[in-house]
């Protein structure tokens, strides 16, 4: 079961403004990028479900984080059914993040108090996720809408806490803008954990990359 509860785990991707995510079906090289991100100082990771076999990868990945990374809260994204939530729950995750908005995914995570964010692209989206008690929702793909409808979402709704998905990178001009916005916190896969980085291990570049972003977002949060 989850190490985290709901609160804890908004809370963190509150106070951190960050939410790396990765997938890769190399268990090991997992770890290692888990490990250089904690070590850079996230203390979040969504752990992208795409691939034959994911659940095991992340059951081996949950079981290492709890040893050897203590605070570090591991998550599930891309899960598109409830049944998947349950699986992945039972694993131990902490979180679970959606690509769209479905109610049944909403039940199941809600049931065990784990928080789930699920991928909205409209207010009414947003406000029925809400309704379903979703604390932080997932903006997806963020590069389709932006800052400027995060800005406009914030008038009517001040109360909605955003972390966009697609579209953010480690850039002081990129982060700016959505905090400036105001986001809660944003989700960065690719833009973070390059594919440079992994095809040459650079697990102390990704380390740093990651303490530079997490600077970078303290600072435009001033």
């Amino acid at each position: 079961m989850a190490q985290f509860t709901r609160i804890e785990v908004a809370q963190t991707m509150a106070s951190t403004g960050m939410v790396p995510l990765f997938y890769h079906q190399d268990t090991e090289l997992c770890k290692q990028v888990l490990k250089a991100c904690y070590d850079g100082g996230a203390r979040l990771l969504e752990f992208t479900s795409r691939g034959d076999f994911a659940h095991e990868v992340f059951a081996d990945l949950m079981k290492y984080a709890i040893k050897e990374l203590p605070g570090m809260i591991l998550g599930v994204g891309s899960v598109t059914d409830a049944a998947a939530a349950s699986l992945y729950m039972q694993l131990g995750a902490n979180f679970i993040v959606t690509p769209v908005l479905r109610e049944d995914i909403a039940a199941v995570c809600n049931r065990r108090k784990v928080l789930w964010s699920p991928g909205c692209g409209s207010l009414t989206e947003i406000a029925k996720a809400e309704e379903l008690g979703c604390e932080i929702v997932k903006l997806f793909p963020g590069d389709i809408y932006g800052p400027q409808f995060v800005k406009a979402l914030k008038g009517p709704q001040p109360w909605t806490s955003v972390m966009p998905t697609g579209g953010v990178s480690p850039t002081e001009e990129n982060l700016k803008g959505w905090f400036d916005a105001g986001v809660t916190c944003v989700g960065m896969g690719s833009q973070l954990i390059s594919k440079d980085i992994i095809a040459k291990k650079d697990f102390n570049g990704l380390e740093q990359k990651v303490k530079e972003a997490l600077s970078i977002i303290k600072n435009v949060r001033k």
